[in-house]
């Protein structure tokens, strides 16, 4: 009867409990096991897929029913799921990393016929062997004990920084009168109003979930109210917080988790963890990302500075703020830009309605990869939680294609940002000789809809959150269209890190296409769809502030960089961090901001040494789109065989190549920087 024991082909959400967590995952632990001792006694034959058939079923069930538990421990966080979560933790980090440095499997895949192998099995093989170098197989005695030890105190601390991060988010609340609240929007004032009514308290509760938050520090006139907010944001999870929220403090686990990423690195036999990080990934070593990064920055730099200048002079001028502070930087930012461009952020929202925009992004998904996107059923953790399933039609019929959940909506208890994971892969599955559907999940932090006059409104999403819709949805493209059929490297599985982000950041350009913004706007009052008008004010602002954000994003990646290549692990990290500011940045944050005690991308969620992912990403995006650009009709629509072919190259090869030799079949070359500065109005 325990659900995550089941043989439903997809988890029920609605049934696990904490108390379910352990007892399957024992299960789950000993099938596996056995499967392990199988396959690597001396008379098991080594072959592909007599491995596959017995070992890679029982571990892909286990990775199964561990991701449904992870992903609620993201989701739908409570104190019993939590303790059930971390109780599991170690047990299953020791499995994977005790299957990774099996020698004796180690020894069985090196004596598999490669010739024998189709080219997918081929690319998963050359993984395997990578992946079983870097877990450790070739480590003997302490060593290898050593390094075990290491994958399961790395895995409890990044789950405790994550905790962390979590909690002193939720736990900050302030409570604002009437007048604090000037300027802030209507929808976000109601939202407010109704969470302190919720708890008998007068006011307006405002939290640091950014659905909040950023409409605050964007549209409060009270500098004071916004200087609460940003102090309280920028010192979670940090000895700077308050003296109540300082057990949440994430210091000594950042310390931590260097270290140990430092000695794994050593005990691999690499100098540092920068350049073990980098082993399965594109770029080729921590200096050529540094130089990379530095490349950019220099380019970017005088936009930079330009954009500061034009704060200072507006602020002065306009708003009487002669030394503005760090608080009133997205206040000013967007006073400048409604006076440059006469609109704001708030009338643009208003046109965004989330169903709206949903069906707008399912069209320009269906027109451009031949793909039909339909309600499904599933159940769910949440009532906001929504199940599609994706088809495609041809002459033999309506085939299922992938299926996604998709979780829109910011909550107490679930992790913050927005992020796209699979639930399972395509796959010829080696048992029953069937193929196995992808399904992914698309999770995002919007505000939902409130209620006016008794009526209740849907959700209104900033073109920001519309775009980062598209940034999720293109990541589930690439995990759902793959039609690779070994699991390893079918959709995301097996694409290089830093070329993860192409798909995802090449959907975001569609959302400044008039074509396509046409169809997915309507005025949450009036039913009017987005006015052409508008729409080129907010074209002509699309590269406004493009300099600060470039550098802003160079900071954080060659931070992270220096951070896993340069640093002293049981030093303290903020000297370097001040460093990199002083070298790219050309806005500096308080001596009390502590952003990388919440800097989870890095400490908690796989982009350690790797955040420059996002940078070197937009170029192959940028130089992708350009190719639609080049072929698009007179009408702005994308050309049908540009599309096909960018389908067929990048999205359907998934992670069964190399990733560059993705690129050149999709445009027949290496990538340049070209496109990208160009998109971002720093051509020269």
């Amino acid at each position: 009867m325990n659900p995550l024991l089941s043989s439903s082909p997809l988890p029920l959400f609605d049934q696990i409990r904490p108390e379910h967590v352990m007892p399957a995952i024992d299960v789950l632990l000993a099938d596996s096991s056995r499967a392990l001792e199988t396959v690597t006694a001396a008379d098991f034959p080594a072959q592909w897929e007599s491995i596959a058939r017995e070992l890679d079923v029982a571990t892909e069930k286990l990775g199964r029913a561990w991701g449904a538990v992870s992903h609620l421990n993201s989701v739908a966080d409570t104190p019993e799921l939590r303790a059930a979560y971390n109780a599991a933790l170690p047990t299953v980090t020791e499995f994977w990393t005790r299957l990774g440095a099996d020698e004796r499997l180690y020894a069985k895949y090196k004596t598999i016929d490669v010739q024998a192998l189709n080219a997918e099995q081929r690319q998963a093989h050359k993984n395997a062997m990578r992946n079983f170098v870097l877990g450790g197989a070739e480590l003997t005695g302490a060593a290898r004990d050593r390094f075990a030890e290491i994958q399961e105190q790395q895995a409890a601390l990044s789950q405790k920084f994550s905790e962390n991060t979590l909690d002193a988010t939720d736990a900050f609340s302030y409570y604002a009168s009437v007048a604090e609240m000037a300027g802030v929007p209507d929808d976000v004032q109601q939202t407010a109003r109704a969470a302190a009514q919720a708890e008998g308290k007068d006011g307006y509760k405002l939290t640091l979930k950014m659905p909040c938050y950023l409409p605050v520090m964007q549209f409060a006139h009270s500098s004071a109210l916004r200087a609460v907010l940003y102090r309280a944001y920028v010192t979670r999870a940090s000895d700077q917080a308050d003296e109540a929220a300082r057990a949440f403090d994430n210091t000594q686990n950042i310390h931590a988790i260097l270290a140990l990423r430092q000695e794994e690195a050593v005990l691999l036999g690499y100098p540092n963890f920068g350049t073990l990080s980098l082993v399965p990934k594109m770029a080729p070593s921590p200096d050529a990302v540094i130089t990379f990064l530095r490349d950019l920055a220099h380019k970017a730099r005088p936009f930079a500075e330009k954009d500061l200048a034009d704060l200072r002079s507006f602020a002065k001028e306009q708003l009487q703020l002669e030394d503005p502070q760090p608080w009133d930087w997205a206040y000013i930012g967007e006073k400048l830009k409604e006076a440059r461009y006469a609109f704001s952020e708030q009338e643009v929202k208003q046109y965004f309605t989330f169903p709206k925009v949903l069906a707008g992004l399912f069209k320009i998904a269906e027109t451009l990869f031949d793909i039909a996107i339909r309600r499904d059923q599933a159940p769910v953790w949440n009532a906001n939680v929504e199940f599609y399933c994706i088809e495609r039609s041809d002459a033999n019929g309506t085939h299922l294609v992938g299926q996604f959940y998709l979780d829109p909506t910011a909550r107490a208890g679930k992790r913050g940002g927005a992020w796209m994971d699979d639930v399972c892969a395509r796959w010829l599955r080696p048992d029953t000789g069937q193929l196995q559907t992808p399904v992914a999940h698309l999770v995002c932090n919007f505000a939902d809809g409130v209620e006016v006059d008794g009526v209740r409104q849907p959700a209104l999403l900033s073109h920001d959150d519309v775009t980062t819709l598209f940034h999720e949805f293109g990541h589930g493209l690439h995990h759902m269209l793959t039609q690779v059929n070994e699991h390893d490297v079918s959709g995301i599985s097996g694409v290089e890190w830093d070329a993860v982000e192409l798909p995802s950041q090449f959907m975001e350009n569609f959302c400044w296409e008039w074509s396509v913004l046409r169809h997915m706007t309507s005025h949450v009052q009036t039913g009017e769809p987005l006015p052409r008008a508008l729409f080129d004010k907010m074209l002509a602002a699309r590269n406004f502030q493009s300099g600060l954000q470039t550098l802003r994003q160079i900071e954080f990646s060659l931070f992270d960089m220096l951070l896993h290549t340069a640093q002293d692990p049981q030093q303290d990290f903020l000297p370097l961090l001040n460093q990199v500011r002083a070298e790219v940045a050309v806005m500096t944050p308080p001596v009390w901001s502590r952003t990388a005690h919440t800097f989870s991308h890095i400490f908690a969620g796989g982009y350690a040494a790797g955040y420059y992912s996002y940078k070197w990403a937009e170029v192959l995006s940028a130089d992708a789109y350009a190719a639609f650009e080049e072929t698009a009709g007179a009408d702005g629509m994308p050309n049908l065989e540009t599309c096909q072919k960018y389908r067929q190259a990048i999205l359907e090869a998934g992670g069964s190549r190399p990733a560059m030799e993705s690129f050149k079949a999709f445009r027949g070359r290496e990538p340049t920087l070209d496109a990208l500065l160009r998109h971002q109005g720093m051509a020269p």
